[in-house]
């Protein structure tokens, strides 16, 4: 029984063999033969050897052209199922890359090698990743490794100039722009019960001051019992929190519009930033410095000292960006630290097992 991911392309419309020399299906072997390097399974490679065999042709064509293209997926998009991706909602954009006409021109310009390197994941984080995941000894650790890299074909391979990723499970934000060094500040991330769900945003601007409008879900938590003494009004059926040094959201909250209401924002209790497990928010991600990390976003447009007087005036006012930057709220439980050493946290929300690994997809694809 062949992998899914063969089977796909085999079913594909509009399918067309290229032109394949001996060299280049030998070299097709042998990138088959190195998939584990990445984590990914060997792929069969019986018809493309029987191929070879019988020499070149149409049959011979399609067979290496359907391998390559399975093999290309697995490094571009994963091994996983869509149940297996279920919890994982940043869109990826590499399922929009046309694959068989980048191959095709590949066997064209005989640059089969650099074909396969630019299916990977481009993130140094991945790179990273795959150098430990060939010398770790350790089978639980070179699994959780490889549960990782596989999370990074979720990922789109550019993810932008200038990003924010959220590692949800390193409770920790990192802001790059483009050359600068990395910065990286700690945040608060939900609790298990309530855990930061994973997907991609647009950070539109900033916001001072904000007023908190309180969930329907934290509502009921609490009964409807608000104080007014903490700045809790009620208007058109909604509860809401003033702004002030009370308020839940602290001095600064990101637009980031998405369907989950969760937000980037300050917070008024700051001594959770000591903790080493930060699990603690009802799935909004609170940040350390959180008008230093504004001042980062509004870099050249606004100073700290105009950031902190606007606080201080205790007005609401919401400073665009000059333009919209992704964001990335997203759970990786094996990451490199600043000397590109591979460290481990643990799995606060149960999200590994549901990551397929090649072990698993092994047995999967043996009928």
């Amino acid at each position: 029984m062949p992998c899914p991911c063969e089977s796909d392309f085999r079913s594909m419309p509009g399918a067309h063999a290229s032109g394949w020399s001996a060299d280049q299906v030998r070299q097709l072997r042998e990138f088959v033969a190195s998939a584990p390097e990445d984590g990914l399974p060997v792929l069969d490679t019986s018809e493309l050897d029987a191929g070879l065999r019988d020499g070149p042709g149409p049959a011979r064509d399609a067979t290496a052209d359907t391998l390559a293209l399975a093999l290309a997926r697995l490094h571009l998009l994963g091994m996983s199922t869509a149940k297996q991706k279920a919890s994982w909602q940043i869109a990826d954009t590499d399922e929009q890359t046309d694959v068989r006409e980048m191959l095709h021109r590949s066997l064209a310009e005989d640059t089969l090698a650099r074909f396969f390197i630019e299916m990977r994941p481009a993130h140094p984080d991945y790179a990273a990743l795959r150098a430990a995941y060939a010398t770790e000894t350790d089978r639980t650790r070179k699994a959780v490794i490889a549960r990782n890299m596989e999370r990074w074909r979720w990922m789109p391979r550019s993810l932008g100039e200038n990003y924010v990723l959220v590692n949800a499970a390193f409770f920790e934000a990192r802001l790059a722009m483009a050359g600068r060094p990395e910065r990286t500040w700690r945040v608060i991330v939900g609790k298990a019960s309530t855990p930061t769900p994973v997907f991609a945003a647009q950070i539109t601007g900033i916001t001072l001051n904000p007023w908190w409008n309180i969930p329907a879900s934290i509502v009921r938590e609490k009964g409807g019992r608000f104080a007014a003494s903490q700045g809790y009004v009620k208007s058109n059926g909604q509860w809401r929190q003033k702004p002030g040094p009370g308020n839940a959201l602290g001095q600064m909250k990101l637009v980031m519009p998405n369907p989950y209401s969760v937000y980037v924002h300050d917070t008024p209790s700051r001594q959770l930033f000591a903790k080493e497990t930060r699990a603690f928010s009802h799935g909004c991600v609170r940040i350390a410095d959180a008008l230093g990390f504004a001042t980062a976003l509004l870099e050249g447009s606004k100073t700290r000292s105009e950031i902190a007087a606007t606080v201080r005036s205790a007005k609401t006012v919401t400073f665009d960006l000059a333009s919209a930057m992704p964001i990335y709220l997203a759970y990786f439980t094996a990451a490199p630290d600043a000397d590109g050493t591979i460290a481990f946290q643990p799995d606060i929300y149960r999200r590994d097992s549901k990551v397929g690994i090649a072990a698993t997809r092994d047995r999967d694809c043996k009928g």
